[in-house]
């Protein structure tokens, strides 16, 4: 891999255009991910009053975005994927416009709908480097996509929280409609993968059929549902387990805290992916036993320094797992129409969040604010003996 072309047979395919990609997905995200932790304070301002409605909205885009992730990728194999990424864009910036002017509660679900249906950026953006992409190149772009997950997640409550003192929340929804739009007009500017590109990129399928993929596709999307749901049980429910176990932490340490894990896969992926791109198994295996270790962590830790350690091993877990889900997709994506796949990757991912939500809310309501990452700890460690199970390893030909 040359230091200016990743691989795209027939159209030059650099760098500079997967790191567009991502920067255009982190700035889409801002809104998605930063304004939905303000649901309690948008919702009053709606008619409902106690905001009993904030939970149930909050999952209502993962939901719908799950629903169409699939189909909105097998259309992008069959008419284009970039015309499908900037259909994404464009949706996003229409749901967020109707949700920032939205003056009833119905109005705001109906445009949290849309932003599930019509959205979909980052299954777009990767079933476009899907086409673009083989092999390390597109595995580490997968990994550069989840850096960019990561750093909205992040960034994205500070910025808005921030803007608070000016803007109220609820109207950002309209104002972070601009960044959608421009990353739609920068994504215009990027080259749609060619057809020769694509017959080039499966034209060597009998070396494909005589090396199988490392996992099967049935096994990927188990295994993706199994990590989201094990990672994201724990997030709902992190503050409040904090307050229980340190009384009085203040809300900048807590939310310190909560983007550690997130903060260890900024600084670390590049490296991981070095390590363990020729061995992704092995990682995955030892990413699922660190966040069974770090999430069972949580329900004995009693002091900060040990809260410290038990998000940093999370976030060796998170790291580890993220990055060799990624060189196992890109593994899997050899010979096959990348929307579709990516799409329905995007589906179970989906399906896991909204299940440890549901999964993280029963638990806490019933047993406490701990509930949550032991139930975690329990799936996680669960998944650590399937990794190894023959299953995983297909003996068939691959097939599209």
């Amino acid at each position: 891999m040359s230091a200016e072309t990743l691989r795209m047979p027939g159209t030059a395919f650099t760098r500079g255009h997967v790191h567009a990609v991502a920067g255009c997905y982190f700035v889409a995200s801002f809104a998605a991910l930063g304004l939905p932790p303000y649901l309690t304070e948008i919702l009053p301002g709606l008619g409902d009053r106690h905001a009993r409605w904030a939970g149930v909205l909050y999952v209502v885009p993962t939901v719908f975005g799950a629903l169409g992730a699939p189909l909105w990728g097998r259309l992008a194999d069959r008419y284009g994927r970039k015309r499908l990424l900037l259909r994404a864009q464009l949706g996003l910036a229409v749901a967020f416009l109707l949700a920032g002017w939205a003056d009833s509660l119905a109005t705001f679900t109906v445009a949290l709908v849309l932003q599930g249906i019509l959205g979909g950026t980052f299954a777009a953006s990767n079933g476009y480097l899907g086409a673009a992409l083989e092999g390390p190149a597109l595995s580490k772009a997968l990994t550069l996509m989840q850096g960019s997950a990561r750093a909205a997640l992040v960034v994205a409550p500070i910025v808005v929280g921030s803007l608070s003192g000016w803007l109220s929340p609820h109207r950002q929804y309209a104002l972070l409609a601009v960044l959608p739009l421009g990353a739609a007009l920068l994504l215009a500017a990027l080259p749609e993968p060619e057809p020769a590109a694509q017959e080039s990129a499966n034209a060597p399928k009998t070396t494909c059929a005589a090396e199988p993929p490392l996992v099967s596709l049935k096994a990927l999307y188990a295994l993706e549902f199994a990590f989201v749901f094990s990672t994201v049980i724990s997030f709902p429910y992190l503050i409040a387990l904090v307050d229980d176990r340190l009384p009085g932490t203040s809300p900048t340490l807590s939310g310190v805290l909560f983007a550690l894990p997130h903060l260890c896969y900024l600084v670390s992926a590049l490296a991981v992916h070095s390590a363990f791109h020729s061995r992704p198994r092995t990682g995955l295996a030892l990413g699922f036993a660190f966040i069974a270790l770090g999430l069972a962590g949580h329900g004995i830790a009693g002091s900060l320094p040990t809260l410290i350690a038990v998000r940093l091993l999370l976030g060796a877990g998170l790291t580890l797992g993220l990055v060799c889900l990624s060189v196992l997709a890109a593994d899997c994506a050899k010979g096959r129409a990348p929307g579709g796949m990516f799409g329905s990757l995007e589906f179970f991912s989906k399906a896991g969040a909204v299940a440890a939500g549901v999964a993280a809310a029963a638990g806490s309501a019933r047993f406490g604010p701990a509930a949550p990452v032991l139930t975690g700890s329990a799936a996680a460690a669960v998944t650590v003996l399937a990794t190894f199970l023959p299953p995983l390893t297909p003996r068939t030909r691959r097939s599209r």
